[in-house]
């Protein structure tokens, strides 16, 4: 059986002003379980760039600044082009925000080389543990009237999913030549997604790897809810983008049908819970209302200009 050696591996981090000593550990825990990094950061700026440029290239990876945000899909798709154009065979798309478990890499890669005997794999992807919510993430199936929540049961476990988060993802890069980039009108949100049900259209398998960890926070924060329990929280123009994206969702016609109509309701439980009992909610309705009329219209790329927040003068 021919390894996968993790110098094969790039990983590929978008950051979007992070906060510097979480992006410096992340790049250097990363460095050692793939060959090499690249960081795209989207117009954050700072001093901790310079350090991280020297880190990098010494170890043969790459920082890539942006001029502007170009969103998460855009700046994944430059660190990709990055990989392919120094000979990796895979890349590992990371979050800035996810702190990936010791050898999570090698377990995924193993995981990557038993399953393409059985499979026509796209991507393979490791278990998530919310460091909010102290618990794990289950993998999906999508169904109907609600999906199928798959929990690893031990670490030897690989399940079947119709798609992975991306951060942790590992890709062939030959599958993203089959398949095609990440969705760079989506901006960000539901690229995975998006990703994930154009390659099981095309007959590709997603796996979730139990032995493989990755710590990771979900949504900005947590809410109690007036009748109790907790809600994730996203701010204002992660609202306009999730409402947007998944109407653009609906609209292809390699999203499955079964997904549409057990979405749809979510649509209205997002704008009771963000536009009437989570505020800031006349904020949070004007976006996701504008979200849905702009995803009605086809419109791709970056939010309005008129939803962003104004400056203050001086």
């Amino acid at each position: 059986m021919t390894e996968f050696p993790p110098t094969d591996v790039c990983a590929v981090i978008v950051s979007y002003h992070p906060e510097p000593a979480a992006i410096l550990g992340l790049a250097d825990g990363m460095a050692r379980q793939v060959g090499a990094v690249v960081l795209v950061d989207n117009a954050s700026g700072g001093d901790w760039q310079l350090v991280l440029a020297e880190t990098l290239s010494a170890r043969g990876g790459a920082l890539l600044g942006q001029p502007h945000n170009l969103g998460l899909a855009a700046a994944q798709n430059i660190g990709i082009e990055w990989a392919r154009a120094n000979g990796y065979r895979y890349v590992l798309l990371l979050d800035q925000d996810s702190e990936p478990g010791e050898g999570m890499v090698a377990s995924l890669l193993q995981a990557l080389q038993t399953l393409v005997l059985t499979n026509r794999m796209a991507a393979v992807g490791p278990r998530f543990h919310d460091v909010r919510e102290d618990r794990d993430a289950p993998f999906v199936r999508v169904g109907f009237p609600l999906n199928r929540k798959l929990w690893c049961a031990t670490d030897t476990q690989h399940i079947a999913c119709d798609f992975l988060i991306s951060s942790g993802a590992l890709i062939p890069l030959a599958v993203l030549d089959q398949v095609g980039p990440m969705d760079a009108g989506l901006f960000i949100d539901n690229v995975d997604l998006e990703w994930g049900f154009r390659a099981r259209a095309q007959g590709y398998a997603l796996y979730g790897v139990c032995a493989a960890t990755m710590h990771h926070r979900l949504g900005d924060a947590r809410r109690a809810l007036p009748l109790g329990g907790q809600v994730v929280v996203h701010g204002s123009l992660r609202l306009y983008y999730m409402m947007r994206n998944r109407v653009l969702l609906y609209r292809m016609p390699h999203t499955p049908p079964v997904w549409i109509a057990q979405d749809l309701p979510r649509v209205l439980a997002k704008l009771l819970l963000f536009g009437v009992l989570i505020g800031p909610r006349p904020r949070n309705l004007r976006c996701m209302l504008r979200g849905l009329w702009d995803g009605l219209r086809g419109r791709r790329g970056a939010c309005p200009a008129e939803l962003l927040p104004k400056r203050e003068p001086g």
